[in-house]
């Protein structure tokens, strides 16, 4: 089965820091890019970045490309989505998916998808 989960997020205040998790089964990351998205209360869903298998990196939100990174374990299947200095807009469920790479854009379409992890960012 191929399957993505995402964990790490929870209850933050204006200023932490959270590092969530996308562990991949049933398939290998390092040949798909990855991508993390979120869905805010009565928001459309938005890309957040994605990363290639080459490790290039593409932001979709300008609003987070000083505060997020993400990174790529392929020992671990595993892609990281590393947010600093958060704030209450970036509360959000958020998402990671993958999707066939490229050398310099995002995937088109993302094929899997994990069912989503919530970051809450308040006082």
């Amino acid at each position: 089965q191929v399957q993505l989960v995402e964990s790490g997020g929870g209850l933050v205040q204006p200023g932490g820091s959270l590092r969530l998790s996308c562990a991949a089964s049933g398939f290998t990351l390092d040949v798909y890019a990855i991508g993390w998205f979120r869905r805010a209360p009565g928001k459309a869903r938005e890309g957040v970045l994605c990363i290639r298998s080459s490790g290039g990196r593409t932001y979709y939100t300008d609003s987070v490309k000083s505060r997020f990174t993400i990174s790529r374990d392929n020992a671990k299947n595993t892609v990281y989505l590393q947010m600093n200095n958060l704030e209450p807009e970036d509360t959000a469920v958020y998402y990671c998916a993958a999707g066939p790479t490229s050398l310099r854009d995002c995937p088109r379409e993302y094929p899997y998808w994990g069912q989503g992890t919530q970051v809450t960012v308040s006082s």
